[in-house]
């Protein structure tokens, strides 16, 4: 079996955790309107009666638009061959970020979300950085 690199590794964490970022929301929607209603409702134009819910949904919609940089970061970074041990944490420390941003913005907590997410900015600019300066 052949072995991944650390940037590797945690892209894919990233991504299985972005992707299992709807489920709070859609779990929320089945116990609030019911199976077939939550599962009917593709534009999710719906009354949210539990603010943390809305706020789980446009977590995961800001995780899914970061997840596409990250991505093709650590794509350019394994091609240009520019991997190293700052790529290594800037990518781990990316994945912990998103993921606490992600607890924090459904707790609505605006100021520490934000610090969170200017941490995973920092992190992609230090794949590009990596990149770029090759």
């Amino acid at each position: 079996m052949a072995q991944v690199s650390p940037e590797i590794l945690w892209l894919t964490a990233t991504a299985v955790a972005t992707a299992l970022m709807w489920v709070p929301h859609i779990l929320w929607l089945i116990a609030d309107r019911g199976l077939i209603p939550a599962l009917a409702d593709g534009e999710h134009d719906i009354t949210y009666h539990a603010p943390w819910a809305a706020r789980a949904r446009r977590a995961h919609v800001n995780a899914v638009e970061n997840l596409v940089v990250f991505a093709a970061l650590i794509v350019a970074v394994e091609l240009s061959g520019v991997a190293s041990a700052t790529t290594a944490t800037a990518a781990a420390i990316f994945f912990f970020a998103r993921v606490a941003h992600f607890a924090v913005y459904c707790g609505g907590l605006p100021f520490v979300r934000t610090v969170l997410f200017f941490v995973g900015v920092a992190c992609q600019l230090a794949l590009a950085f990596a990149v770029l300066g090759a």
